[in-house]
């Protein structure tokens, strides 16, 4: 399946995510896929909200958990540059941690990690919703289809 089987992916020229990965994993969690997709997004809010507070509360130790979960979920659906900044957040807080400071120089990576895990959560939504993927059809053949009598009394 390439770029041009689904709309969501002609959205992602920056290479946010890597397709032939994220459809290894669809096919590998089998069902449970969309419900393990629904995690990912539930755990990323959470720990980009985690991140977010953690900075403000300039808290090096607080930013290693949710930076390690962000990292881990993302490269399970192949969000790989979602997945680096992540990294890049954990380990400089660990090392911060040992040497009892605070990484300030992580404020540019947190708030690039809230665009990311949004491109990404619209991009996998896209992949995944019908309702979101389908294209308009250009030009037309025969009568405009409508549903307008569907569903009333």
């Amino acid at each position: 399946m390439d770029s041009s089987d689904n709309p969501g992916r002609d959205a992602d020229a920056g290479g946010i995510v890597d397709w032939a990965h994220f459809e290894k994993s669809r096919a590998e969690l089998g069902p449970g896929f969309i419900r393990i997709l629904g995690y990912f997004r539930e755990d990323g809010v959470k720990s980009v909200a985690q991140i977010e507070q953690a900075m403000h509360a300039q808290d090096a130790a607080a930013l290693v958990r949710p930076a390690h979960t962000i990292k881990g979920e993302a490269r399970q659906f192949g969000a790989e540059p979602l997945a680096s900044i992540a990294e890049l957040i954990e380990s400089t807080a660990r090392l911060c941690v040992e040497t009892r400071r605070f990484p300030d120089e992580l404020v540019p990576q947190v708030v690039e990690l809230r665009r990311l895990f949004s491109e990404t959560v619209t991009l996998f939504d896209k992949a995944t919703n019908p309702l979101l993927s389908r294209r308009a059809s250009p030009g037309g053949f025969g009568r405009k289809a409508t549903n307008q009598g569907f569903g009333r009394l």
